[in-house]
């Protein structure tokens, strides 16, 4: 998957999914877990989960209001944060999406 892909994929989740998903936090763990499982499925790193988390995060903190406030507090840290901050935060999402899907 290329960071053109990954953008495309965001920007077209249909408007309902999207707003269900953003809406409450359990619902966005859960669906980040479901693609972070589907991604080890696929044989995918951790670090190149952590790469893909980065490019949704950069999305969703320049494109998404934040609806409720665990995504506020994630955007604050994450516009605050350099580029290898931003990376070690999206590692730690990542890793939160593992322990949901256990």
């Amino acid at each position: 998957m290329n960071e053109n892909k990954i953008e495309s994929e965001v920007q077209q989740a249909v408007p309902e999914q999207k707003e269900e998903i953003l809406e409450n936090f359990d619902r966005f763990k859960d669906y980040l877990g479901d693609k972070v499982a589907k991604g080890e499925k696929l044989g995918l790193s951790e670090e190149t989960l952590a790469k893909y988390a980065e490019k949704v995060g950069d999305y969703l903190s320049a494109k998404e209001e934040p609806r409720n406030r665990e995504e506020k507090l994630l955007q604050e840290l994450w516009l605050l944060g350099d580029q290898d901050q931003r990376h070690h935060l999206a590692h730690m999402l990542v890793r939160l999406a593992q322990t949901t899907n256990k």
